[in-house]
Order: C-alpha cells, then sequence, then structure tokens
C-alpha cells in the first residue's frame, strides 16, 4: 500500500472528439499504447508508447465506412496474433473491425450491421469456440452478439432485448458457473440489466436492477473480496457512481452510491494504491477531471479524489504506461482533441 497520487496530467494532441479509448499493445514492441475512437470524423487514434510513460505522436487510420466512430475495443479477431480493433458508430447503425497490422496502422474497414446506434462494445468468446465475440450495446434497447468465425468476420447478429436506451455493457460470470453473463446499463430507465449466459452464445431474460439517473457506464470488479462478482455503474444524471455487490447467483443487492464529479461519463476498475483492494476511476465530463475512488475492500470507497484534466474528458482506461508495476490511467478529452495521460505517484 503506498501514499497514492496521480502526477499531473500530460496531454497529447489528437484527433477532435476523441471521445473513447483504449489500451494494448498495437506495435508488438511489449509497451502499451492508447487507441481512440476519433467521433468527430472516421478515423482511429493510435499513441504509440514508449514504455516510460510517454507516447509518440498520434498517427491516424481511416475507418471511412463510418459516420462517427465511437465506443472502441481491442482484440485478435482473425488469429494471428496482432491485436485488432472494433468500433461503433453512433451516427449509424454498424459496428466495424480493422485488422492490426502490427505496427500500429489497420486495414480497411469491414462493417456489420446493428439495428440501431450503438454506444459499447466488449469482447469475449460467448460460445466457447476459442473464438473471439462482440457484444454491442444498442441504444434502440437491446444487446446485440456477433459470433466470430475467427478470420475477421462475424454472425449476423442476435439480439436480446434490454431496457431503454442501453448505453454500456460489461462482461463477467455472475452466476459462478463458468459461463460469461453480461450487464448492460440502460440510461433512459435509471437500471442495469444482467442477462446470464448459456455458454452458446445465448442469454436469459434480463433481470434488471435499480441505478442512479443516467446510468452511462459499467464496470466489473470484486469490490468486498468474497469472490463474487461485483458492479460499479457511472450515473452521469445523479452525479455518482453505484455499487451492486453481487450475490454470486447472478442478481445483486440494492446499490450503495458514492458521490463523483459533474456528469461522470466513464468508469474503470483498478488497484492504484497497491494495497489489494479494488478502486475505481471516472471521468467527470461536465468538471472537467478524473476522480479516483479508493476502495476499502468492503464495497464501500473513500471520498473521491479529483484530478485536473481536458475539456469534457469522456472516457477512462487503466494501464501500466511506465513499467513500475503501478496502474496508471488515460483519458479521452471529447472537447479538448487530445488524450491525457496520469501517472500514479506511490
Amino acid at each position: 500500500m503506498c501514499n497514492f497520487t496521480l502526477a499531473p496530467m500530460v496531454s497529447y494532441a489528437g484527433g477532435s472528439c476523441p471521445d473513447m479509448i483504449t489500451v494494448g499493445d498495437f506495435n508488438n514492441d511489449n509497451q502499451l499504447d492508447i487507441a481512440t475512437a476519433i467521433a468527430c470524423s472516421s478515423l482511429v487514434g493510435i499513441f504509440l508508447g514508449y514504455g516510460n510513460g510517454t507516447f509518440a505522436a498520434e498517427i491516424t487510420s481511416s475507418a471511412s465506412a463510418l459516420s462517427s466512430s465511437y465506443a472502441i475495443a481491442a482484440g485478435d479477431f482473425n488469429n494471428d496474433h496482432l491485436l485488432d480493433i472494433a468500433l461503433s458508430d453512433r451516427s449509424s447503425t454498424s459496428f466495424g473491425v480493422v485488422l492490426g497490422n502490427g505496427n500500429g496502422t489497420f486495414q480497411a474497414i469491414t462493417t456489420f450491421p446493428t439495428g440501431s446506434t450503438s454506444y459499447s462494445i466488449a469482447v469475449a468468446d460467448f460460445n466457447n469456440d476459442s473464438r473471439l465475440d462482440v457484444a454491442v450495446a444498442n441504444y434502440g434497447g437491446n444487446v446485440g452478439i456477433f459470433l466470430g468465425y475467427g478470420n475477421g468476420n462475424f454472425a449476423t447478429q442476435t439480439t436480446f432485448s434490454t431496457g431503454s436506451s442501453s448505453y454500456s455493457v460489461a462482461v463477467g460470470d455472475f452466476n459462478g458457473d463458468s459461463q460469461l453473463d453480461l450487464a448492460v446499463t440502460n440510461a433512459g430507465s435509471a437500471m442495469v440489466s444482467v442477462l446470464l449466459g448459456y455458454g452458446n452464445g445465448n442469454f436469459a431474460t434480463q433481470m434488471t436492477f435499480a441505478t442512479g439517473s443516467s446510468p452511462y457506464s459499467v464496470a466489473v470488479g470484486d469490490f468486498n473480496n468474497d469472490n463474487r462478482l461485483d458492479l460499479a455503474v457511472a450515473n452521469v444524471g445523479s452525479n455518482t457512481v453505484s455499487i451492486l455487490l453481487g450475490y454470486g447467483n447472478g442478481t445483486f443487492a440494492t446499490q450503495m452510491t458514492f458521490a463523483t464529479g459533474s456528469s461522470p461519463f466513464s468508469v474503470a476498475v483498478g488497484d492504484f494504491n497497491g494495497d489489494n483492494q479494488l478502486d475505481i476511476t471516472v471521468a467527470n465530463y461536465a468538471s472537467d477531471t478524473v476522480g479516483v475512488l479508493l476502495g476499502y475492500g468492503d464495497g464501500t470507497f473513500q471520498t473521491q479524489m479529483a484530478f485536473a484534466a481536458g475539456i469534457n474528458p469522456w472516457s477512462v482506461a487503466i494501464g501500466d504506461f511506465n513499467n513500475d508495476g503501478l496502474l496508471d490511467i488515460a483519458d479521452g478529452n471529447g472537447n479538448g482533441a487530445s488524450v491525457s495521460v496520469f501517472l500514479t505517484i506511490c
């Protein structure tokens, strides 16, 4: 355990509206890089990491079939041991995949219809065939499952109903049957849906649990050390993060809420202070801060510590960017045309 704080942000100029970000090694140098979906265009931005907490200038790849790149997730979709990227389109009804070349650049995009505007993507193997699949939160009120063929292509989506205005999707085994389940935030109905997976790409009818107002983002972790997965939900409308402790059977306790900054658009989970307890970080869009809530290990959290970010931080991602064994934080500044990196100091 350490006396946690974050170093002042270092920002890197990027394309306009780098709303959503993810982390991975996109050039196979064993250093973490940052990828952004540039929402005001049809581009992917890549910041290659040097392994010391600094990053090269952005390089961009086209995702020209999309009107507005938004949600972003990384995975090896064609089994060539190179990271690829999946992107949703917030102005259309499709998601796309750009296959990686292994040097930080990508091939032409292939798109797949979703039937609705999509705001979130999660990547996992939902049918146990050792090929990555994609789950997409469709704003029209469902989650779409695209089963992967292992060559970069996907079967036509199968949809499962969720609540109103589905915004974010996360993956975990919530009932201990070794099959992956889904959690989906429903921004229009102030609840999170849980869909238990059968392990064949199909899911049971949703169960719903109340959250704060306008839940935009959901993350998964064991916050009270009972070996059962819990949920953290960022509530834009109530400026809180909800913690729903899992019972291990797919159901969850009534939420506990903890104050954040204004309009927390995104939440991520990690142990930032080295005490072996999970903590939470949020992107506070309207207060231009990144918040960190250190966990006590019993499902409760300390008062948020806020750190100045760029203009309108939209999403957060975590990784050890300087190889010191401590988790760091990156955020995409939606209206700041930049990505900011916060190195952890202990």
